[in-house]
């Protein structure tokens, strides 16, 4: 794990013990800090045992968030799926003046007593996970050493640190989501890419404007190269121009892979990596799960897992890239509309929706499409293989977020994939 002299007795508040709390809370203790964490689930306190046997003298790890006197602390960790706009800790932290940071910043604090090493951070609302895990690929291909951390569910502070070896100092490819973002204050990378922004996450933010300004902020805190997706281009950012030639990369179909792939491309050019070194890590690139992932074929008919699309702008690369599809949709919407899905409805043969999205996007479809309403997706996986002629594909493309009836979008993805190999 990655730890730091600076943290030693400090005592940080650490609250949400997922997979980046739990990593945080064993990274400072074995820091030499101390602890105080919390989190509401029982199941994921439980994971949290014996703080005090693994770092003796630090004293007990768990207490309830109400009793904790904020004046005792040096810094509050959050997790980034504490909405920072309306949890009361947060308010309480706010008011006490005690600064909030979340898991990346720590990072940001240890660097300096990490071997030699680069960071490469990828924000924007889509494509972030596969251009993370594609640039992690090829400079593992090349032999760079490199670690991949952040949103895409490797907390950073769980990998170990990076020695530098003859391709050259380690790297670490960092996604980073705008709550991540939210939370980091000194996070200066080598190479900053943002990919794209289009409405998301309004939950979270008090409108569009600001939540593209928390994307924005990785620029703000980065002085090293700015490396720009489709978004309208501003000055000192150099936007990537897609490639012309022909290239032979299975696992990144569609407009949307290009985009990807031409971020990738520029990261790695900038660390230095050769043409040839870049190409073949984008053809033995084995892709992602849950993103436009093939998983049967059965009489002539292609499973396609695509849960990770929770928007319509995710969507739409899946609805673009096949030509007759059964389109399994629906959870909890982000937005009441499916505009940016709506130039690919021609190639949709009919759609199953689910969750609680079910009546709006029922509504939504049946002007342009036949829609049966199934709302589990059990039964839309069923309907749609009954319906489906070969060559067709069933696609689970959601547009929704999953947490109506899944713990998260691999779980609904999971659940798919099961369902589809029970057929």
């Amino acid at each position: 794990m990655i730890t730091a002299r600076a943290f030693a007795g400090k005592h940080y508040a650490v609250y949400g013990l997922a997979r980046s709390g739990l990593a945080t809370v064993e990274a400072l203790l074995a820091s030499g800090a101390k602890v105080t964490a919390w989190d509401d689930s029982p199941e994921a306190r439980e994971k949290l045992v014996s703080c005090e046997g693994r770092s003796p003298g630090l004293g007990p790890c768990l207490r309830r968030d109400t009793e904790w006197d904020l004046s005792n602390f040096d810094s509050l960790v959050l997790s980034p799926g504490v909405p920072l706009n309306r949890h009361p800790l947060a308010a309480r932290a706010k008011a006490a003046n005690l600064e909030i940071i979340g898991d990346i910043e720590l990072f940001a604090r240890a660097r300096g007593e990490l071997p030699p090493h680069k960071v490469v951070g990828i924000t924007g609302t889509n494509g972030k996970s596969t251009t993370t895990a594609l640039i992690h690929h090829i400079l593992q291909t090349a032999g760079v050493p490199s670690a991949m951390g952040g949103n895409i569910g490797l907390p950073i502070l769980a990998q170990e640190p990076l020695s530098p070896n003859d391709k050259g100092a380690g790297v670490y490819v960092l996604e980073l989501s705008s709550y991540q973002l939210d939370l980091t204050q000194s996070l200066d990378c080598d190479v900053a890419v943002l990919l794209n922004i289009t409405p998301d996450h309004l939950d979270r933010y008090e409108n569009f404007d600001a939540y593209a300004a928390s994307k924005a902020r990785l620029f703000e805190l980065s002085s090293g190269l700015h490396v720009q997706g489709c978004i309208p281009a501003k000055a000192g950012i150099q936007s990537g121009l897609l490639p012309s030639q022909e290239h032979n990369w299975p696992a990144l179909q569609g407009p949307h892979n290009l985009e990807n792939a031409t971020a990738a491309i520029a990261v790695c050019k900038a660390l230095g990596l050769s043409e040839e070194a870049i190409e073949q890590g984008l053809r033995t690139f084995p892709g992602l799960p849950h993103r436009m992932e093939r998983v049967r074929e059965r009489d002539g008919v292609i499973f396609v897992n695509d849960s990770k699309a929770t928007n319509s702008t995710a969507a739409a690369p899946a609805l673009a890239a096949f030509p007759a599809i059964r389109w399994i949709l629906g959870g909890r919407a982000k937005s009441d509309d499916l505009d940016e899905c709506a130039p690919h409805f021609g190639h949709v043969r009919s759609a199953y929706t689910i969750g609680e999205a079910a009546e709006l996007f029922e509504r939504l479809l049946k002007p342009h499409m036949p829609v049966k309403n199934c709302h589990e997706l059990e039964a839309a996986v069923k309907a749609a293989a009954q319906d489906a002629e070969s060559g067709d594909t069933v696609l689970l493309s959601p547009v929704c977020a999953s947490f109506d009836q899944f713990k998260d979008f691999e779980e609904r993805g999971d659940r798919f994939r099961g369902l589809v190999g029970a057929l």
